[in-house]
């Protein structure tokens, strides 16, 4: 996994483009011993299936400090982008089949 370190210059210091932009953050967590599997399903199938959509993944994959704990991040340009892209995948997901290994997961996303 690699983290774009795209960096624009504003008021004289550098930050990342992505400052300019929504960001969601999900976390998910796993239940014991679940997340190779979790990730290999959500590296081979779930983000390319969003970025097929157009949404702009940024990050993704198992905790560094958190066992059994996933996260998500994604971009989108302001509330109705990520308002508007996520209703969008709703419609698409009812008629495809998403195999996002609902097993793994211990609960809800928090």
């Amino acid at each position: 996994m690699q983290l774009r370190s795209r960096m624009v210059a504003r008021d004289q210091q550098f930050i990342p483009s992505v400052m300019n932009r929504l960001i969601e953050i999900r976390s998910y967590k796993l239940k014991p011993g679940t997340a190779h599997e979790f990730h290999n399903a959500v590296a081979s199938t779930t983000v390319p299936m969003l970025r097929t959509w157009g949404m702009d993944v940024v990050a993704f994959g198992p905790s560094a400090h958190e066992p059994d704990t996933y996260f998500l991040i994604r971009a989108y340009n302001d509330l109705a982008d990520l308002r508007s892209q996520q209703d969008a995948s709703t419609v698409r997901r009812h008629g495809a089949k998403v195999h996002a290994s609902p097993s793994c997961l211990a609960s809800k996303a928090i």
